[in-house]
């Protein structure tokens, strides 16, 4: 087989490359590129012996970057960005952002709050489409080519860039009459001896609370009857009576409206959550990168149930 040589050849194969590991499988990457897959697993082959290293691992039911390909494909993805900012300078195009972003939001914060924002950037660039991933967690950057997260919690992983966007204010939560006859607790004290939910991916046994004006902490151990890693399973659960939990204001905002839910010890807040852009650190952002950075340190201010960043505290689901 002809051996790629020149850099023309060289990009198609990168090109191909890339759109491999963001398509997640070469049947995938071939209808994208409008050809067919032996073509495309040619291509693979061929960049492979030119560069000496195995690229992927496959086998009937995965396909996973070896280190050399993790490697590979962010030079790649970085490459291919500066050739197109490249092509769009000279041609007059004022870099204006096109292509394809991959973004992961989590799964109930990006499904609601997240989509008016989406919407002024898709609306303000024509050229360009996004990919929304819904998943509470920071992804493998580099395996699954996603260009940024937005992260409820804190931003734990060695050498990510963490762009602190606002923060997530909490509440203590219940279906009316959950604690009995009279008043709804107004101090922890009461709520200690009440079923409890947990969001486990941010409390499991323990519950800590502010005082939000004379800035008291408190704090009392739980054992949760339901404990779960997804916030409206929580909210829902919360609304059928199992029990008290602690979520965050904006996604339970219309249940306390509609009296399903009650704001139980209204003077006491459990530490809000940090949200934040994250990206994996590189040298050049293309410009649809960028136009989505500028976007959300200039929309979020204005998406519903945020506060102004404070101090760190917490980590977990919004």
């Amino acid at each position: 087989m002809k051996q790629a040589t020149s850099g023309t050849d060289r990009l198609d194969l990168l090109h191909t490359f890339v759109r491999i590991v963001e398509a997640g499988s070469l049947s995938a990457a071939a209808q994208q590129l409008h050809t067919t897959q032996p073509t495309v697993s040619r291509r693979l082959q061929q960049l492979e012996r030119l560069l000496g290293v195995k690229l992927l691992r496959r086998s009937t039911h995965a396909m996973k970057l070896t280190e050399d390909g993790e490697r590979c494909f962010e030079h790649a993805r970085e490459l291919l960005d500066r050739w197109q900012a490249i092509e769009a300078d000279l041609r007059g195009v004022q870099d204006e952002p096109r292509g394809r972003l991959r973004v992961l939001v989590p799964s109930v914060f990006g499904q609601q709050q997240l989509i008016a924002p989406l919407v002024t950037l898709l609306e303000r660039h024509p050229g360009l489409s996004v990919e929304w991933l819904l998943q509470d967690r920071l992804p493998d950057f580099i395996a699954e080519g996603i260009d940024c997260a937005v992260h409820v919690g804190l931003v734990e992983t060695p050498g990510l860039v963490a762009i602190r966007l606002a923060d997530l204010p909490r509440i203590i939560v219940a279906a009316p009459g959950l604690w009995g006859e009279g008043p709804a607790p107004e101090h922890p004290t009461e709520l200690a001896t009440l079923p409890w939910l947990a969001l486990n991916t941010f409390y499991r046994d323990e519950v800590v609370l502010r005082h939000a004006q004379s800035g008291e902490t408190l704090r009392f151990t739980i054992r949760p009857r339901l404990s779960t890693d997804h916030l409206r399973a929580l909210c829902n659960a919360a609304q059928a009576g199992l029990g008290a939990g602690i979520a965050s204001a904006w996604a339970v905002a219309d249940a306390l409206a509609q009296g399903q839910l009650v704001h139980l010890a209204p003077q006491w807040l459990a530490p809000s959550l940090p949200i934040s852009l994250v990206l994996p650190p590189t040298r050049f952002q293309p410009a649809r990168l960028r136009a989505f950075i500028q976007l959300m340190k200039e929309q979020f201010p204005e998406v519903p149930g945020v506060q102004p960043p404070q101090a760190p505290s917490g980590n977990g689901p919004g």
